[in-house]
């Protein structure tokens, strides 16, 4: 059960001091501040590789209802650097729990605090923005702390895309899970005909390459550091941009590559893939006063004039009249009306901000895949037309 009466302690670098109790690890962990206003869905955010270098703060009050399971990881360990609760659970209530929330930041060393007033911080947070923040249960001296968040390094001009990303390619063969069957795994008879399409990881969900799988792709995932010559030796059929954490124009090596790729294959990009891909276009990225974090935000299709909710995750945007003659918006923020999509002028691309394969979130943005699977046809029957044809099917 977590330790009610172990103090911790929460301070911001614009000095403001919140105190709680310990939960997850005993310990101290530096991050930039953010929320996320998801209900559900901790387990898939604490181990989004997105979230390297945040404290993230879950504005729904009971966190770990239904405990931690071994089936609804994004990664293989958590990368959030710490957790912000009202309240951490402590006897989780669900058929798939192997464990609660609270051994399960013990287990990984990550420490957390409870027990504060998190809407309050939220609203600190709307008002001054992210910033970066120190959690302990060790130095308990707000002054301190204070200065080590102060101290940290900005969230601007990181590059943390090398500390999450594969090291080596390997090749992703599982599909959606199924209730009663898993993870579903297609057979070598199945899967020979399917495209190829090389997932470039900048710190991708798993979610997203058993959606690519799911929609009848083969999927070879490459390091974030993999030339284009070597992403092209594979042969692809198509590439995917991966979301990841940090400041996108801090990738120069990213931009290079993509750039070069553009207009050779399909491409579709995701989050901190669709930042690289407006970058590799000539364009601007800048950073949000809080970012997008949570499973509720409204998203307007230009095209159709439908509004989807959509699962973000992001504190970066891309500036769209920077790219102004070489891609158009497709995608609205209706909250803010930054953009959450743009679309291929004379170049097979597309991509968006927002995470349509959701976990956690809504599926209204499912579509997508199956749009990437269509242009990924279309583009070996017409090559640079592909998307003028895609668009007419639209």
């Amino acid at each position: 059960m977590p330790e009610r009466t172990r103090r911790a302690i929460l301070a911001l670098a614009d000095g403001t001091v919140f105190e709680g109790y310990a939960c997850g690890a005993i310990g101290e962990a530096v991050g930039e501040v953010v929320f996320n206003t998801a209900m559900t869905g901790y387990q898939e955010v604490l181990t989004d590789p997105s979230y390297c270098g945040q404290l993230v703060c879950m504005t729904y009050p009971e966190i770990g209802n239904v405990g931690v399971n071994d089936e609804d990881s994004e990664s293989d360990r958590i990368y959030a650097e710490g957790l912000i609760v009202k309240e951490c659970w402590p006897t989780p209530s669900n058929w798939r729990s192997r464990m609660s929330l609270d051994e399960y930041l013990r287990r990984h060393q990550v420490v957390g605090i409870q027990g504060l007033d998190t809407r309050a911080l939220v609203r600190h947070i709307r008002t001054h923005g992210a910033q970066q923040g120190v959690i302990s249960s060790v130095d308990l001296d707000p002054e301190s702390l204070v200065q080590k968040a102060r101290s940290a390094p900005s969230m601007e001009g990181r590059d943390l895309v090398r500390q999450v990303t594969c090291r080596e390619p390997y090749d992703w063969e599982l599909g959606e899970w199924q209730p009663g069957g898993g993870f579903l795994r297609p057979s070598e008879a199945e899967i020979r005909d399917w495209p190829l399409v090389v997932a470039i990881d900048y710190g991708v969900k798993r979610n997203i390459l058993r959606k690519l799988v799911t929609t009848g792709f083969r999927v070879r995932v490459m390091p974030a550091v993999s030339t284009a010559q070597e992403i092209l030796a594979q042969n692809p059929d198509a590439i995917f941009l991966s979301n990841g954490p940090g400041d996108p124009a801090a990738l120069p090596y990213a931009r290079a590559t993509v750039a070069e790729l553009l207009g050779k294959r399909p491409i579709f990009g995701i989050c901190l893939g669709h930042q690289i891909l407006g970058l590799a276009l000539g364009g601007r990225t800048y950073k949000l006063v809080f970012g997008h974090h949570g499973a509720n935000h409204p998203v307007l299709d230009l095209r159709t004039r439908r509004v989807e909710i959509t699962s973000q995750n992001h504190g970066f945007a891309v500036d769209v009249e920077s790219i102004s003659g070489k891609a158009e918006l497709s995608h609205l923020n209706l909250n803010d009306h930054t953009v959450e999509g743009l679309r291929g002028l004379g170049t097979p691309f597309f991509s968006v901000q927002y995470h349509p394969e959701a976990s956690p979130g809504p599926h209204d943005a499912n579509y997508l895949f199956n749009r990437f699977r269509r242009l990924t046809e279309l583009f070996a029957r017409y090559g640079k037309s592909a998307m003028d044809y895609l668009e007419s099917e639209v």
